[in-house]
């Protein structure tokens, strides 16, 4: 953290701050009125870094960096980045998952890093609730059946209680089972998560089984959990099979989570429904079945910070760096071994 003086006891000079994301992003992220803001606590470098971090012109502006603020498209952070960054303390990484932009040497510098993964939840969070009260109330099936058929009174569905079963007490499955705790649906809630116990699962306010049981026992399952080796094909084909007749698949997570294929055989023979916000391999190619079936609703992975929602991003951030020039822990800092688990 600075030191609010340096050893004269004057004021410490400000840092320098520099931007670097993609050039279509900056604006967008970063409204004139929050770099102003951003200005206030940091020297802002002029001009932002929105391409490649390894040429002579991006060496020269790293070399007097000690804030990085990062985004969408920022190259990756590697050793030979940061060779040209002695100066460097903290990056703050005004989007979501820092997966894309960091790397181990870091960590090995000594380099906090923070990220603005908070604030776009909270879209993310949205999004799933609003996909989850559509699965309950059958909208899909309805909607196809629309101009064949009005259903009379007594066969309409409503947001009805339901076993929900959340994949990943990650921070927005968390927030996905708060919401739907504090909700007058009576819902039932089931987890799973193998870093979670028993009675952390309750403390959240749902129960702790395995997979296969929060397959078998829930009629909707959302998924929230993070990107791994080990969580590719989770919602396998097996696993699939076990969701009652009638259910639904609800993932804003990512697409490798899921078995596509074996999730558009269940989609196309009318056993599940689907709300797919991602997919593998994302885009899904052109005439793919899960485009055209009228009981899966994809969308182009828009459930995070979109258009004026970027802003929280900007916001986010900004604070971050306060924060830092301030002394104050941050609130977004994340740690090395967290990443392993991180979306």
């Amino acid at each position: 953290m600075l030191d609010q003086q340096g050893q004269s006891g004057e004021p410490r000079r400000k840092p320098v701050a520099v931007l670097a994301m993609g050039a279509d992003v900056v604006g967008r992220v970063l409204a004139p009125d929050l770099r102003q803001r951003l200005a206030r606590s940091v020297e802002l470098a002029p001009g932002e870094l929105t391409g490649e971090l390894t040429g002579a012109e991006a060496r020269a502006v790293l070399a007097g960096a000690e804030v990085l603020v990062t985004g969408w498209d920022c190259p990756r952070l590697t050793a030979g980045v940061l060779a040209h960054a002695p100066r460097l303390r903290v990056v703050v990484h005004a989007a979501g998952s820092v997966k894309p932009v960091v790397t181990n040497a870091l960590w090995e510098r000594g380099v906090l890093v923070s990220s603005a993964a908070d604030a776009n939840a909270a879209p993310v969070v949205a999004y799933t609730l609003a996909a989850l009260t559509f699965a309950a109330k059958g909208a899909l099936s309805a909607a196809a059946h629309y101009a064949e058929r009005w259903p009379p009174f007594t066969e309409r569905t409503g947001a009805d209680a339901r076993t929900i079963g959340v994949i990943g007490a990650s921070r927005i499955g968390r927030r996905v089972i708060a919401a739907l705790n504090a909700s007058d649906a009576g819902h039932r809630v089931l987890l799973t998560d193998p870093y979670v116990t028993p009675a952390e699962a309750a403390a959240l306010g749902a129960d702790l089984v395995d997979l296969p049981d929060l397959c078998r026992d829930s009629s909707i399952v959302t998924v929230h959990a993070p990107q791994l080796p080990e969580t590719r094909g989770l919602l396998s084909a097996e696993m699939l099979k076990l969701i009652p007749d009638g259910g639904v698949v609800v993932n804003t997570a990512r697409g490798s989570l899921i078995d596509t294929e074996a999730l558009a055989r269940e989609c196309a023979a009318g056993r599940l429904d689907a709300f797919l916000d991602v997919t593998d391999p994302e885009p899904l190619p052109p005439g793919h079945a899960l485009l055209s079936l009228p009981n899966v609703l994809v969308t182009p992975h828009i459930a995070g910070a979109q258009g004026s929602e970027v802003r929280r991003l900007g916001e986010y951030a900004v604070a971050e760096v306060e924060r830092y020039v301030r002394g104050e822990a941050l609130l977004g800092e994340l740690r090395r071994e967290e990443l392993g688990r991180l979306a």
